[in-house]
């Protein structure tokens, strides 16, 4: 039996609507993505199988004061815009399997509050606590007996903020569906350009917002690609900008996907935080783009093009990466060769630019030098040098500088990332790990 987590309106005859927070039975896991499930007046269909959670998990899930998938930034952002003394929320800790409350609270009478964060301990009896000697058998207990007493925390939680989530996106535009047929897509206005064409905001009958790539006639081996897409739409991380689809009976093609408010991560860095970034929001940009490529690295993915400008910033400030794996399909000698003048030489291993030698160990590299990207607020790599010098001097040992922002810990992470030898490289899970761990001393 499931729970919903959110309302799910039919895309297609075969889907079945889900109304947020009611049980249905579960009858067929045959696609990871969409599962054929039953409704209390026994009707089935599919549905999205990210939109429900299991009964026994959810114990404190449908409490208002619970924001999934929100970190320490955005709830920042969030308490402050309420600006209650003793606002509170619960989310997601860093460390997978944790919680933080996070607190606001004027405790010397300013017009603006500070926050606070505590994480949320277990005993060796699994039993929960924010202040040692309160334990309690359930977050909702606990948190229920915080809303009373303050028990070591500058405020008792007195006022309850929340931000229900937008629902995640789906894999696809319903069930089976990967082509898209045209007339039902609006285009309303420009994003931006890029390698393969045009890229536009749009909308898919009307009422989801897509971004819609407008495959420049002769940029990329399309055959190739069509058929690789359909493997494409399944890949499903909160961290990786869905493919939802492919509209492939005209020319141009276009590639569907999801819409993200805050366009492109370089341009953001550049222009797009308002005020002088926080260590922490820095490295949570960097946490995300890492989670997305562990998820490619363990579907034996390898992107080819990992650079600030390949990611992608939502409303929430979430980062997820896009373009996996495009690179492959490009017909254009100065991309695909080492020399040319497109190719991303300033995110490239020696081995890739000696030998064209791609793996998710040469994603690692790019990795590190996205991080740089990251902390130098979207500073061009080796921005002295032409790209002949680099393939040179990269190849001698020449590694990017400190930028100001990182401190010895952070560096030492990118540095890893930029080791002679492949192979002694990390791999994007331990680099999530390492990240979550910093961030997690940092709550």
């Amino acid at each position: 039996m499931k729970k919903t987590e959110y309302n799910y309106t039919p895309m297609t005859t075969q889907d079945l609507e889900l109304r947020k927070d009611e049980e249905y039975t579960i009858l067929e896991k045959s696609d990871a993505n969409w599962w054929r499930a039953r409704d209390k007046y026994g009707k089935e269909g599919y549905i999205p199988s990210n939109y429900v959670e299991e009964l026994k998990i959810v114990y404190f899930f449908i409490d208002s004061w619970y924001c999934k998938n929100m970190n320490r930034s955005q709830a920042e952002k969030l308490l402050k815009a309420e600006n209650k003394d003793g606002g509170f929320l619960v989310r997601d800790s860093s460390k997978a399997g944790k919680y933080t409350v996070s607190l606001l609270t004027k405790g010397g009478g300013e017009a603006v509050g500070s926050c606070r964060h505590y994480n949320i301990c277990t005993t060796p009896q699994s039993q929960y606590y924010l202040a040692e000697k309160h334990n309690f058998n359930t977050i909702a207990e606990l948190i229920n007996y915080h809303q009373h007493n303050a028990a070591g925390m500058v405020s008792r939680l007195k006022h309850i903020v929340s931000n229900r989530a937008r629902p995640p996106s789906t894999a696809g535009l319903g069930y089976g569906v990967w082509e898209i047929d045209p007339r039902y897509l609006t285009f309303i206005k420009e994003l931006g350009s890029g390698q393969f064409g045009v890229v536009k905001y749009g909308k898919w009958q009307g009422q989801h917002d897509v971004a819609i790539k407008m495959i420049k006639e002769g940029s990329m081996s399309e055959d190739d690609f069509i058929e690789e897409a359909k493997i494409m739409m399944k890949l499903r991380h909160e961290n990786l900008v869905q493919l939802y689809g492919v509209c492939t009976k005209q020319r141009p093609i276009y590639i569907v996907t999801e819409y993200l408010a805050n366009g492109c991560l370089l341009t953001y860095l550049k222009e797009g935080l308002k005020q002088h970034p926080t260590s922490i929001q820095l490295l949570e940009m960097c946490k995300d783009v890492a989670e997305g490529m562990a998820y490619l690295e363990a579907h034996q993915y390898i992107h080819r093009d990992l650079a600030a400008r390949n990611c992608l910033v939502d409303g929430n400030g979430t980062v997820k990466v896009t373009d996996f794996g495009l690179s492959r399909y490009v017909l254009d000698d100065e991309y695909t060769s080492s020399v040319g003048s497109k190719f991303p030489v300033r995110w490239s291993p020696p081995e890739v630019l000696l030998y064209c030698k791609f793996s998710s160990k040469s994603d690692i590299w790019a990795y590190g030098v996205l991080m740089w990207e990251v902390y130098t607020l979207g500073r061009l790599p080796y921005e002295r040098l032409n790209n002949t010098e680099i393939v040179d001097q990269v190849s001698r040992g020449l590694r990017l500088f400190r930028p100001q922002l990182a401190n010895e810990r952070v560096y030492s992470i990118m540095s890893s990332c930029w080791l002679d030898k492949a192979e002694e490289r990390p791999n994007f899970q331990e680099l999530a790990l390492t990240v979550q761990d910093l961030l997690y001393e940092l709550q």
